[in-house]
């Protein structure tokens, strides 16, 4: 006996029109564009000096520069919070406290601050040796200026304050992973550290991935306060010519073009990693969101 044909209707993705989005986003732009007009016909700003020194070898120096503290800071931020939530998440009291204490310091005192006081570390420990406590023997010992320059010091400062704010984010990822999943990783034999690797943090990557891009974007703009303790960076190199031509706003423009170009260019890895990382969620502007559907015949 033949089966009977289905009348199951398919079900067919329809678009969402919503008109007050598109007019708002016109709204925008046109502010925008209006923006960009009136910084361009503005009278005071000499645009020959901008365009002279837009790719001016010393701000493209700078760039390079912010580019590479931004990366490696955000590297060792990330490991270090990473370790830092899962020592907050760790049964252990002493270890949560660490954590506890750590990110509470770091997120309790102002970024500058301390920046300026790693900069200034010579001031406070002249010099640093390393030996065994109560002892005559030294292995090592130099000037803390040599060991420390300004720009590890602005790294350390930069990586230990990331590491404090990232550290939640990441606690927040792995809390969002099913605990569930960690009980049946241990029923087959699997140690922590392994369910850790292979099946928490590659789910929480769907959570933790969007907030670190932002802390990314951040953390490239922050370093810009290394100015105050000499760092060769993009702001610092600006600032630097704008003293000798006495041209603020003319390299102010062109310090945040270079900053606007980097944070668009970050973006595009950020959106490859949330893509990948949602896979089997219904993704609307970067989000994940219901899909819209209608019922029509075959």
């Amino acid at each position: 006996m033949a089966a009977p044909e289905s009348n199951v209707d398919d079900v067919v993705a329809v678009p969402l029109r919503h008109p007050w989005r598109w007019i708002s986003g016109g709204i925008a732009t046109a502010l925008l564009l209006s923006f960009i007009w009136a910084v361009y016909s503005a009278e005071s700003i000499q645009h020959e000096i901008v365009t002279k020194f837009l790719f001016d070898h010393r701000i493209l120096e700078g760039m390079l520069v912010t580019l590479w503290v931004t990366v490696v800071c955000m590297t060792f931020g990330v490991i270090l919070a990473t370790i830092l939530a899962i020592m907050k998440l760790s049964v252990n009291p002493l270890l949560r406290w660490l954590a506890t204490g750590f990110i509470e310091f770091f997120r309790g005192t102002p970024l500058l601050l301390q920046i300026v006081f790693w900069g200034y570390l010579g001031i406070i420990f002249p010099e640093i040796f390393l030996g065994i406590p109560f002892t005559d023997i030294v292995f090592f010992r130099d000037q803390t200026s040599d060991v420390i320059p300004a720009i590890v010091a602005g790294i350390i400062a930069l990586s230990l304050n990331e590491a404090a704010y990232s550290a939640e984010i990441v606690r927040a990822g792995i809390l969002s992973v099913d605990s569930g999943q960690v009980e049946a990783a241990k029923s087959l034999g699997m140690s922590s550290g392994y369910t850790m690797r292979k099946i928490v943090l590659p789910q929480a990557m769907r959570v933790i991935i969007p907030p670190i891009g932002n802390e990314f974007i951040g953390m490239l703009k922050n370093t810009s306060l290394l100015q105050v303790i000499a760092v060769a960076e993009l702001y610092t190199r600006a600032s630097t010519i704008s003293s000798a031509n006495l041209a603020q706003i003319e390299l102010l423009v062109v310090s945040g073009f270079w900053y606007l170009v980097m944070t668009t260019v970050l973006g595009f890895p950020q959106r490859a990693l949330e893509r990948r990382y949602g896979r089997g969620f219904a993704v609307v502007g970067g989000r994940a969101a219901p899909r819209a559907f209608k019922v029509g015949r075959r």
